[in-house]
């Protein structure tokens, strides 16, 4: 049985998820420390996170490593192992393989859900097919330019509104089904 795959993320209000450079400076502003946005709760049903490379290597220099305790795969046909810090190689690997022959060997073995992580990577989930849930988070700022969390998918992707909770610093967050065809 393939696990339950669900993408948490944030986005300007004009789809960026970043800035060109990479940069998340916008995403601070106006982040009330004493609110999660859903995430603990999000965290709570997620076995295994896989991400793209770029995400990976944008984690890293966050200082302290966000998943301590959870397995992470790195999607990538180009990052050998030694890529990854001595202190994280028991619970992060490196898949560079087809993403289906991915999710089905974690479903046997008994993975139940798969947090979907950076851009590329959920743009290839979507386009293959593969996302069951996505969460967005539109923060209220426009930054002109940078990495969008859409691109070209080949054909439409249908979506059903499960829920939207709108926070008290304007933070709007949509949880979308994605429709099988």
């Amino acid at each position: 049985m393939r696990p339950r795959t669900t993408a948490f993320v944030a986005a300007s209000v004009d789809g960026f998820i970043a800035r060109s450079d990479d940069a998340l400076d916008w995403l601070t502003g106006g982040v009330d420390s004493g609110e999660d946005y859903g995430y603990a709760e999000h965290m709570a049903g997620t076995d295994i996170l896989v991400m793209g490379r770029r995400t990976f290597e944008k984690v890293l220099g966050f200082g302290q490593w966000p998943y301590p305790g959870r397995r992470v795969i790195v999607l990538s046909a180009s990052m050998p192992r030694a890529c990854i810090p001595e202190d994280l190689r028991d619970g992060v690997f490196v898949h560079a393989g087809p993403v289906p022959d991915l999710l089905d060997g974690l479903g046997s073995a008994g993975c139940k859900g798969v947090y979907v992580d950076g851009g590329q990577v959920i743009q290839s989930f979507l386009a293959a097919g593969l996302l069951d849930e996505i969460t967005i988070t539109r923060i209220p700022v426009l930054i002109g330019a940078g990495i969008p969390l859409f691109g070209q998918l080949g054909n439409d992707v249908r979506l059903e509104h499960a829920r939207t909770r709108v926070f008290d610093n304007g933070f709007v967050q949509t949880t979308y089904v994605l429709q099988t065809p």
